[in-house]
């Protein structure tokens, strides 16, 4: 394939500045200039003229000889923020060429409204040509011709990722070539784009202020957390699935543990709401292993070719090694977390615990809790599944309307409510909780409205951070086969955790 015909290593991240006014935008670029010598330049985002005026005189100026400008002044109807004409806008990125840009970005829909669709004559370096579609992924080769024919040293295709089986056609592209920028778009494009350079893109584009694009992650995460500039094919390539998604630290407690023990590894979110259609493109993404979250921990079963005891006696799955034949091991390490988390705390051997919530994460609680020989009670809005776990633990089921008059040593909260974005909301009322000790499995927020009612009422409390952590670093140990840094991995979560708390008050 070649180096890329913007470098390689880090020149390959490409910052993105994009602003109204001209002296944040320049401040902006001073500080991309600290993490990457490739930077674009979105002089449509400028409030006006004189705005951009302003950018382009302190380039002449200032700009860095090592440095490598794009100029983007994309119209409205290529996606971007300049109201003028195709030949106003050429007019600015010739301006922009004069004043130091190596590059220029031309969207299609401007080269289809140009004399000839050429930009034959014009005072421009080197152009790559920008196809975008918000909407979807197109037929892309059908959208291509135009570069192949138009003499342009590179073609930038950023398109919607519907699927995720939309994010890798768009990956296709880059293959064998050092001219194509591969951009998916979307939460659904999220894993694809981490992984764009190690799939052949030539750029992998990341703000430095506002996003420009849906989906983007910011310069600094691309850079420190997933080091997308460094992964190659020899990368192993680990995630976590789910819906939603967005809310996960997984990510980050992964990703310190490689880089703090030295892993060829990344870890990256797949937003996963049908199944059969992330395992489909398991192999086309490279997936060694991936960790398992709501609501799929009981729906990945039917899809295993092995399971360890533990999980198929629980009955609920939140870790799958994938082998080199391709086939999917089960396991299961919350249960783990739940039982370090309260283990020390309280005496578990015969106390009454309340399990609240009947999915798997309820399920990972319950056997912990019957293996730590506690009584085990379950309540959940749906009666069938408390009963069925009830009765797969040993336990009872108890109804909610007795939460108010029964004693609990321990409870519980398995359901994700309360769990970031929605902080405000709270799984029980404050009379529920007749309990000595809370646990709540949610930990973003580290501390939910749920577990500062029960500090009121003079209750122990225990955030999911820790059955977090716990489980999380089984994960990791599991995968690498030797010890985690859990020093570090749990410095990075805390640190992350406490600052959310900060800045709520």
């Amino acid at each position: 394939m070649g180096i890329s015909v913007f470098g390689k290593g880090v020149a390959r991240l490409c910052a993105v500045v994009a602003t109204a006014k001209a002296a944040e935008f320049i401040d902006l670029v001073r500080s991309a200039l600290k993490e990457s010598p490739t930077i674009e330049l979105r002089l449509d985002w400028l409030a006006n003229d004189r705005e951009r005026n302003k950018v382009l005189r302190w380039l002449r100026q200032h700009a860095p000889r090592k440095a490598s400008f794009i100029a983007t002044c994309r119209r409205s109807a290529g996606g971007g923020e300049y109201a003028g004409g195709p030949i106003e806008e050429l007019e600015w990125l010739e301006k922009a060429t004069e004043a130091g840009c190596a590059w220029s970005d031309l969207e299609i829909e401007t080269l289809r409204e140009l004399p000839g669709n050429s930009i034959r004559g014009r005072r421009l370096q080197r152009v790559m040509l920008s196809i975008h579609d918000f909407r979807g992924t197109p037929t892309l080769p059908e959208q291509m011709k135009p570069a192949s024919r138009g003499g342009f040293a590179a073609v930038k295709v950023a398109a919607m990722s519907r699927k995720l089986s939309d994010s890798l056609r768009v990956l296709h592209l880059a293959r064998g070539t050092s001219r194509v920028v591969a951009v998916p778009m979307g939460e659904i494009g999220l894993p694809a784009r981490i992984l764009a350079l190690r799939q052949g893109s030539a750029l992998l584009y990341a703000p430095v202020g506002a996003a420009t694009a849906p989906g983007q992650i910011s310069l600094h995460d691309l850079k420190k957390l997933y080091r997308a500039h460094e992964l190659t094919a020899r990368t192993r390539v680990f995630g976590v699935i789910g819906s939603p998604i967005g809310h996960s630290l997984s990510p980050l407690l992964h990703n310190v543990g490689y880089v703090a023990a030295k892993k060829n590894a990344v870890y990256v979110p797949f937003l996963v709401e049908k199944l059969q259609e992330f395992l489909s493109v398991v192999k086309d993404f490279g997936v060694a292993g991936f960790s398992v979250t709501i609501p799929h921990k009981q729906k990945i079963f039917k899809y295993l070719d092995e399971c360890d005891p533990s999980a198929e006696e629980i009955g609920a799955v939140n870790t799958v090694t994938v082998g080199r034949n391709g086939q999917l091991a089960g396991s299961n390490t919350d249960y783990v977390g739940v039982l370090r988390a309260l283990e020390g705390k309280l005496k578990l051997k015969g106390s009454r615990v309340l399990i609240y919530g009947s999915g798997g994460s309820a399920r990972a609680a319950a056997f912990a809790m019957t293996k730590a020989e506690a009584e085990v009670l379950v309540c959940a809005r749906r009666q069938e599944a408390a009963k069925e776990l009830a009765a797969a633990v040993g336990g009872s089921v108890i109804k909610r309307r007795a939460l108010r008059r029964e004693k609990f040593d321990a409870l519980i909260n398995t359901t994700p409510v309360g769990m970031y974005p929605h902080e405000d909301s709270s799984p029980l009322d404050a009379s529920e909780l007749n309990c000595r000790w809370l646990m709540d499995l949610i930990y973003r927020p580290m501390k939910t409205r749920l577990l500062r009612m029960a500090e009121r009422r003079r209750i122990h409390t225990v955030s999911g951070v820790e059955m977090f952590l716990a489980q999380g670093i089984a994960q990791w140990e599991l995968w690498m086969g030797s010890p985690a840094p859990e020093a570090a991995m749990r410095r990075a979560i805390l640190r992350t955790l406490v600052s959310e708390e900060r800045q709520r008050r």
